[in-house]
């Protein structure tokens, strides 16, 4: 029975063996999006964290299908996205991006595959607002760099107030925060309409048309997104897909030029959101919920841990060399190391990898992520490295240093042997003390494509609408990742002691 089944299965090996090596020969189609988008764009499936979900994304497999291509998907900040773009590190950008003239200055877009309009949503107990005609003089939340922005903007006097997620919008607007939350509808369908304490006023504002965006540098990649789309339209996938996403509004139907009875929403998966949205575990099933994702949450701190160790390294290198370059260098050398070390720490981090990820490659410097993030964080805390040596440096005594010249000993014996092992002591704590902000700091790298601890947390908190409970989880797995060296520092700082 054994050997029968053995020869079955080379067998059907042997049979589908061309059709697996065909399939794995397709051209890729690199997609980058925001997976912390949150429902219906683009999120985690909240039963197999390990898959993504959402309306953007089954329109961009039955596209990729269309197409003959591999999908691959790339995660990346929003903000980006189109940066992304710009540098080659994918092939297109699709995740709620509208076509707007400004963009359309800077990349290439393909026809539209979908179509919305701005909604505004208030507290359910709110008289005073009915439009977006009553918002002048209110707090009145938004996206940045969104219509809905440019339409407060031009059209009203309200008090904007930016945030980065639309839960935490909506969820000021329950808690009398603001007054109002004004974004795209889908979004507005998906949070605010299971939430009892929210409502939707008003008529539809403005159109926004979402379109895949391109790399000016690859045009000809435009006509076969065009012809994929137009195979969505012509199939009915395109309709059914946002029937499946309860997003057929009429507005929607008409804008895209779809047939008004095709399809109808089915509401299965925005139903699964809202009782997401409302689920009430206990602390058991929580638990057990937490325990589950915790192996997403460990790989993602392996990958923060890579990066602050090997950064680290950097930075204790590149800090010694500014250092003595500033101590023991010539005129120049010495101004040239005292230049680099505050325009390091006078600047952003933030800013730094974007420069170092975003910006090198108009020289013609194309960095990956993982090289950019830890360049960027070396580079940074190398500044502070390079302070703290020279403060422990100076503090040694002058008659150590004159002492060790009067018994002959050459200028890099000087450092090694008298110098340095006395600043060592004084250099320690302060070591200690930036490795762990490093740690912490390391989730600044999610905005060039890297996925590391903190970009789990959001996309999972996006998913589950857990923010609290995850993120004492989260907040948890980052003090055990620094506390053993804060242990480490302290038993060396006690053998030093001991030794002196």
């Amino acid at each position: 029975m054994k050997l029968t089944r053995s020869l079955l299965v080379l067998l059907s090996s042997l049979i589908l063996a061309p059709f697996d090596s065909q399939a794995s020969s397709l051209p890729e189609l690199k997609w980058a999006a925001d997976a912390k988008s949150g429902a219906p764009y683009m999120f985690v499936d909240a039963n197999d964290p390990t898959k993504m979900q959402g309306f953007e994304y089954d329109i961009m497999l039955k596209l990729a299908e269309k197409m003959g291509r591999k999908l691959v998907f790339i995660q990346n900040e929003w903000e980006s996205l189109i940066p992304g773009l710009e540098r080659g590190d994918y092939d297109i950008a699709a995740n709620g991006i509208e076509i707007t003239p400004e963009r359309e200055q800077q990349v290439l877009f393909s026809i539209p595959y979908y179509a919305t309009f701005e909604q505004l949503v208030v507290g359910s107990q709110n008289a005073d607002i009915h439009s977006i005609a009553d918002v002048s003089g209110k707090k009145i939340g938004t996206l940045k760099a969104s219509l809905a922005q440019y339409i407060l903007e031009k059209q009203t006097q309200a008090k904007i107030v930016f945030y980065e997620e639309e839960s935490q919008g909506y969820k000021d607007v329950a808690d009398s925060r603001i007054d109002g939350f004004f974004v795209d509808y889908p979004i507005s369908l998906f949070y605010a309409a299971p939430n009892p304490k929210l409502k939707s006023v008003g008529d539809p504002v403005g159109k926004l048309v979402y379109g895949i965006a391109v790399s000016q540098k690859r045009p000809e990649l435009v006509p076969e997104l065009n012809k994929g789309i137009r195979a969505l339209y012509d199939s009915g996938d395109l309709q059914a897909i946002l029937a499946k996403w309860n997003l057929l509004h009429p507005f929607t139907i008409k804008e895209l030029g779809l047939k008004e009875t095709a399809s109808t929403n089915q509401g299965t998966e925005y139903q699964k959101v809202a009782h997401l949205q409302n689920q009430t575990l206990s602390f058991g099933a929580r638990m057990t919920r937490y325990g589950s994702l915790l192996p997403l949450l460990l790989k993602g701190a392996l990958t923060s841990m890579e990066i602050s160790i090997l950064s680290m390294f950097i930075a204790i290198a590149f800090g010694l060399i500014l250092a003595l370059l500033r101590l023991y260098g010539n005129g120049p050398l010495s101004f040239c190391a005292q230049t680099i070390v505050e325009v390091l720490r006078g600047t952003p981090l933030l800013i730094q990898l974007y420069l170092i990820f975003f910006g090198l490659p108009y020289i013609g410097i194309h960095l990956s992520p993982f090289i950019a993030a830890i360049l960027g964080l070396g580079f940074n805390y190398g500044a502070y490295e390079a302070e703290n040596y020279r403060a422990g440096i100076e503090a040694v005594p002058k008659n150590q240093i004159e002492a060790a010249h009067a018994l002959a000993l050459s200028p890099t014996q000087r450092f090694i042997h008298v110098i340095f092992p006395q600043a060592y002591r004084i250099i320690l704590p302060p070591m200690t003390n930036d490795f762990i902000s490093l740690i912490k700091d390391s989730s600044l790298v999610s905005v060039i494509t890297m996925v590391e601890l903190t970009t789990v947390y959001s996309q999972l908190a996006s998913t589950y609408f857990d923010h609290l409970g995850l993120g004492l989880l989260v907040a948890a797995i980052y003090f055990f990742m620094g506390y053993p060296f804060v242990r480490l520092a302290r038993q060396l700082e006690r053998n030093l002691k001991r030794k002196g």
